[in-house]
């Protein structure tokens, strides 16, 4: 028999094009959503961040740090925000520039939960699933002080918690965003309502998996309705304990991160993201097939920074579509090209991750000028 080789899809590589929904990739490297608190306390994306994004605008996705949808869930201090229409224009001149340069850039929504605390948030009200404090402390404005306990949320600001996320995505799209990611990772307020250890509700939110899931798939549900299901992901990170989630159970963790796939699935969201120490591992796998979708993954704090070898073998293993790079696009902004050309790469210099400056942020030499 004849195979005519044109019609033999090609395997992909970690430089070919993907489409998450409506979103067209030129390559599978995507760019992490790094907080970087360079916002100031207006929470406005300035010049400094214009050009960050810009610089790193060769990926196939850059999506952005975690942003507040609204000024009470501020879960940093020099974090940005989309709550405002002169937030929504500091973004819209970062998306333009992105776009300038042949890139693509999607919006993450944050919503800090109890993850913040009055000394950030402008003295407001911590809400979150129930009334259980972290064990732990956050930098403020006034030094280093314990996470607070916060209030247990009603139903009505529940529900003006999903209006807030539904008027952020609004806003990024209108800004010139090619899409949004919800998150719902890294023990913020959606993980919060997923995680047993941070839930404890006794209403229709809280008890079985599908409570626990129920706040998660309303989120997303009405933010794909309100800018298109194609235009939205949706970050998760299951077994990730952080902010005190504790997701321990297996069989906890599948029920309830399963039956949020198995809601979710309908809806045809242009892409799952996964933070999980094993992408190619049965649980991610598993979450993939029953999402039925595009995944993009990343192994974030564990084993190290994402080397190019790794994300060139979790594209050939069919581990993912696309592969979420952080710490080597802080120090790379040209990633890319090093990567296609196995070019040396600069190395990161973690102790100005966090600051209000361009040192340790838009320094990083680029191929011609090292």
């Amino acid at each position: 028999m004849t195979v005519n080789i044109s019609e033999v899809s090609p395997v992909p590589s970690l430089f070919s094009p993907v489409s998450l929904g409506k979103i067209e990739l030129a390559n599978r490297i995507v760019m992490a959503p790094l907080t970087r608190v360079r916002a100031g306390s207006s929470g406005i994306p300035g010049d400094l961040m214009v050009e960050y994004y810009r610089q790193r605008a060769s990926v196939g996705m850059i999506i952005t740090e975690g942003t507040y949808p609204d000024h009470a869930s501020q879960g940093y201090v020099g974090e940005p925000g989309i709550a405002s229409d002169e937030q929504a224009a500091g973004w819209q001149r970062v998306f333009e520039a992105v776009h300038a340069e042949g890139g693509r850039i999607v919006l993450q929504i944050m919503h800090a939960g109890r993850g913040t605390h009055p000394d950030i948030n402008g003295g407001r009200r911590i809400l979150a699933p129930s009334a259980i404090a972290i064990d732990n402390k956050t930098f403020t404005e006034k030094g280093e002080q314990p996470y607070p306990v916060p209030e247990a949320m009603t139903t009505a600001e529940i529900r003006a918690a999903l209006e807030d996320f539904v008027a952020a995505a609004r806003r990024a799209i209108e800004a010139g965003a090619d899409g949004v990611e919800i998150h719902g990772a890294n023990g913020y307020l959606l993980q919060e309502f997923l995680s047993p250890a941070a839930n404890q509700r006794t209403d229709e939110y809280g008890g079985s998996p599908q409570n626990r899931a129920r706040f998660v798939v309303e989120v997303v549900t009405a933010v794909a309705q309100a800018v298109g299901a194609e235009r939205v992901g949706l970050r998760i990170s299951p077994e990730v304990d952080l902010g005190d989630v504790f997701e321990t159970d297996r069989d906890d963790v599948l029920a309830t991160y399963g039956t949020l796939m198995d809601q979710l699935r309908p809806l045809g969201l242009a892409y799952l993201s996964v933070l999980h120490a094993e992408p190619g591992g049965d649980l991610v796998q598993e979450l993939r097939r029953r999402f039925d979708g595009k995944l993009i993954v990343n192994n974030g704090p564990f084993g190290g920074q994402t080397t190019r070898e790794q994300a060139l073998q979790r594209i050939e293993a069919d581990h993912a579509d696309a592969v979420v790079v952080g710490r080597a696009l802080i120090a790379n902004p040209d990633l890319v090209e090093r990567w296609q050309g196995g070019h040396p790469e600069n190395e990161p210099r973690p102790e100005l991750f966090y600051g209000p400056g361009a040192e340790g942020y838009t320094d990083y030499p680029f191929l011609e000028a090292a």
